[in-house]
């Protein structure tokens, strides 16, 4: 059940909080393969199973940034915000992948709020860690330093 905040000043107070662990998802074939498609990026470490299983990671792996961008769909298990009028999506400090998300692994997000700080316009700048953690495995897959603001 994804906390909820209702409002400026109650995402203000989750400032410092750690908003748990989201559910698993397993990373499909499929999956790779679409986002493949979408970005054109069609390195046979992700696209091509029989060749990947004699490459570096003994099959195919998601692309990093398939994994990154999962971190949205998983934060709205995380966090539920109501009373704004808008969100965005701010930017990111620092991304890193320590280790690949291997095709058929599951992955879950941890986060944890930083300093929530007012910004013009009547909103709040709210950064979160993000860690994408592979089930089974002690490195995470990624580390995210993400940005988000929230306007009134």
């Amino acid at each position: 059940m994804p906390t909820t905040a209702h409002g400026l000043d109650a995402l203000k107070s989750l400032g410092g909080a750690d908003l748990g662990r989201t559910e698993w998802l397993e990373i499909t074939q499929q999956r790779v393969n679409t986002f493949a498609d979408a970005t054109g990026d069609h390195q046979w470490i992700h696209t091509d199973p029989q060749k990947a299983e004699g490459g570096p990671f003994g099959g195919p792996i998601a692309h990093g940034y398939l994994t990154l961008s999962l971190v949205i769909p998983l934060f709205n298990e995380l966090l539920r915000i109501t009373g704004t009028t808008m969100s965005v999506n701010y930017g990111l400090d620092k991304v890193r992948f320590p280790s690949p998300v291997p095709v058929g692994a599951r992955i879950r997000l941890h986060g944890v709020v930083g300093t929530v700080e007012e910004v013009k316009g009547n909103g709040v700048q709210m950064p979160l860690t993000f860690t994408v953690e592979v089930e089974g495995h002690d490195k995470p897959a990624c580390v995210a330093q993400a940005v988000y603001r929230h306007y009134a």
